[in-house]
């Protein structure tokens, strides 16, 4: 089994407690790992990233026909931001003050649109977390056709 790190920054190159081949995911060695994988797998990423279709987009190149990718973020939907409007818990929660966090903030739509885009297909969501509609995280998994 091939496992790689992957990371958005150079300063979390040096943070490497599984001894994984970390790489930025722009700089992945594509010609030896295009098409080699049945599934990328990517756990509360996407979110950080200023560009979230490069991780779908390069997803893509390593995934064999037929492969899967599962994303994991933190759930957004309209009735979480209502309800976190409403009791004042707005600022904190996208506070600009917190040094790398999270920069995009993904519904279930927002999501289903990023996918689509780069033509993944059988999109299904499932969720964790708090209460129905206010969950903390989804995940979400596809299958990209080539």
């Amino acid at each position: 089994m091939t496992k790689f790190g992957i990371t958005n920054t150079n300063a979390q190159l040096g943070h490497n407690p599984q001894n994984l081949n970390i790489q930025h995911f722009c700089d992945l060695p594509y010609s030896e790992l295009g098409d080699n994988f049945d599934i990328v797998i990517a756990v509360e990423v996407i979110e950080h990233l200023f560009y979230p279709k490069e991780l779908v987009r390069s997803s893509k190149k390593c995934l064999k026909p037929n492969g899967g990718l599962i994303l994991t973020t933190p759930y957004h939907g309209y009735l979480k931001n209502l309800v976190m409007a409403a009791t004042g818990k707005m600022d904190n929660h996208f506070t600009a003050l917190w040094d790398g966090g999270h920069i995009k903030f993904f519904s279930v739509p927002t999501m289903k649109d990023l996918l689509k885009s780069e033509n993944y297909t059988n999109i299904k969501f499932k969720f964790a977390g708090r209460f129905p509609y206010l969950w903390k995280s989804m995940l979400c998994s596809s299958t990209i056709v080539q």
